[in-house]
C-alpha cells in the first residue's frame, strides 16, 4: 500500500506563494500518476491538478495559470507550486497516487494527513 506524506502548507496573504510537497513510498512511483486534491471542511474533496508518468499535466480551471504540478521520480515526490493565491484556495491539500490504464487513471482510495493552506489578509 502506498504511503503519502504531504508538507509545505502554511498561512499566506492573498497574492502570495507556497510550494507543497508530497513524498510517496511503497509503490513504483515512476509508473504512477500523481495528483493534488483539496478539501474545505464540510465540502467534498475536489481535484486540483495531476501529472502522468510521462509528465503530462492537467489542472482544474480554478487554478490554471497559477498552480504548477511537477514530480521528481528519483525522490518519489510530487510538488505543487502555488502562486497568486486567493482566499478561496484555503483548504487542506492532499496528494494521491493513480494507476494508469491508457488514458484512464484509477485513483487510490487512501489519503495522507494533508497539509493546511490558509490564504487570508
Amino acid at each position: 500500500q502506498v504511503q503519502l506524506e504531504e508538507s509545505g502548507g502554511g498561512s499566506v496573504q492573498p497574492g502570495g506563494s507556497l510550494r507543497l510537497s508530497c513524498a510517496a513510498s511503497g509503490s513504483v512511483f515512476s509508473t504512477k500518476a500523481m495528483g493534488w486534491y483539496r478539501q474545505v471542511p464540510g465540502n467534498q474533496r475536489e481535484y486540483v491538478a495531476s501529472i502522468r508518468s510521462n509528465g503530462n499535466t492537467n489542472y482544474a480551471n480554478s487554478v490554471k495559470g497559477r498552480f504548477t504540478i511537477s514530480r521528481d521520480n528519483a525522490k518519489s515526490s510530487v510538488y505543487l507550486q502555488m502562486n497568486s493565491l486567493r482566499p478561496e484556495d484555503t483548504a487542506v491539500y492532499y496528494c494521491n497516487v493513480g494507476s494508469e490504464f491508457g488514458t484512464v487513471v484509477s485513483w487510490a482510495d487512501s489519503w495522507g494527513q494533508g497539509t493546511r493552506v490558509t490564504v487570508s489578509s
